[in-house]
């Protein structure tokens, strides 16, 4: 009281509105950047508690209750290649990455101001993301030469490489034909980013670094392109559908960006740690492929013999059950993990960034199933 009667003593009306007006919109500011940027609670394993009720599988079943049904439908064709195609849409995978972009574009709708519920175009790009994501896997498996996926015979198996291949080519034009009617030109860009990603990221992994400093860094970029892109860019695609901020744009496509990496991550500790009934593949493939994941990386601070192995992609005889017990028996397995934990809290910090919501706050407990995972 005793300001206000300063102000109203030694100023005019006119400077005192001024000075009302300042203080209003120093708060408003502040008001909004509380939403936008509140300090994150960041922590790996243990989240808050309002957290932990919010389950993200619970929340997105309404959404995604006739997903594999309605990608069907995008799929017509003739008996056989429908047949290709729908082999994989069987209701029975985790549906992983469109459970991110649902529970992603509900939390950048309540962000926006708007309702939660899913946009049809955001619906859209929850089935494209699961077409790409399924047929990237039949061309991994005819590559890879795989005979089991998700606990299946695969389709190369079944049908033959020729075949396999043109199913995985039919299944992204069907969701190359479901993106144009989206007619959003910055989404489709986004999302054929993917396509070129995927590509690029088979080119890498089928080579190595000869130099052991940038063996690291070749893993990680190829991991984000196989695995993380898709999940990045799917997550920005439905914040770019209800806000014209680039920079919500850039914390959906982060959130994406880390939780795919970090969930790469574990998968890669999990071929050395998981029995093949679990994990749906059989243990220990990618050191059959010749490939040097992040549990091997590390190993070959404490084991330097692995370098040569590595150099000659596990060919010799012998190499793959060396390799695998050098990794045991070193930490390798513990520090991948960890790093999957970092990668995870930067997830959190991001998505900490939007307002809160039942979504948002789904969005942070997923980070937690995605290192407590075991299949």
């Amino acid at each position: 009281s005793i300001v206000l009667y300063s102000l109203v003593c030694c100023c005019t009306f006119a400077e005192i509105f001024f000075v009302i007006l300042s203080v209003l919109l120093l708060s408003l500011s502040r008001y909004r950047n509380r939403f936008l940027y509140p300090t994150p609670r960041i922590c790996c394993c243990r989240i808050h508690s309002d957290t932990k009720l919010k389950d993200p599988f619970s929340l997105v079943q309404k959404d995604l209750q006739n997903l594999y049904e309605d990608i069907k439908k995008l799929l017509v064709s003739k008996a056989e290649l429908k047949a290709l195609c729908d082999y994989y849409f069987d209701g029975k995978g985790k549906a992983f990455r469109p459970m991110i972009v649902v529970l992603m574009a509900r939390a950048c709708n309540i962000h926006s101001n708007r309702q939660g519920d899913l946009l049809p175009a955001q619906r859209s790009i929850a089935m494209i993301s699961e077409m790409i994501h399924t047929a990237s896997l039949v061309h991994d498996d005819v590559i890879d030469g795989s005979d089991t996926r998700r606990g299946k015979t695969t389709i190369n198996e079944v049908w033959g490489e020729r075949k396999a291949i043109l199913a995985g080519d039919f299944i992204l034009s069907a969701a190359s034909m479901a993106l144009a009617r989206i007619g959003n030109n910055a989404v489709v860009s986004v999302l054929s980013q993917v396509v070129e990603d995927l590509v690029r990221g088979e080119f890498m992994q089928l080579g190595s670094k000869e130099n052991e400093n940038e063996r690291f860094k070749h893993y990680l970029e190829k991991t984000f392109k196989k695995t993380a892109s898709l999940i990045a860019n799917s997550c920005k695609a439905v914040s770019i559908l209800v806000n014209s901020d680039p920079e919500v744009h850039e914390i959906a496509y982060q959130y994406g960006r880390n939780v795919g990496i970090a969930f790469q991550l574990v998968d890669d500790v999990l071929d050395f740690t998981s029995c093949a009934n679990h994990l749906g593949k059989p243990s220990a493939a990618d050191l059959k492929l010749g490939l040097a994941t992040g549990p091997v990386l590390f190993a070959c601070q404490q084991f330097p013999e692995l370098h040569a192995m590595i150099m000659r992609r596990f060919g010799s005889d012998g190499d793959v059950d060396r390799a695998w017990r050098y990794v045991l028996q070193s930490d390798g397995v513990e520090q991948t993990n960890y790093l999957a934990q970092r990668y995870c809290q930067e997830a959190i910090r991001q998505i900490s960034r939007l307002r809160p919501s039942t979504e948002r706050d789904a969005l942070i407990r997923l980070t937690e199933l995605v290192l407590s995972r075991d299949k």
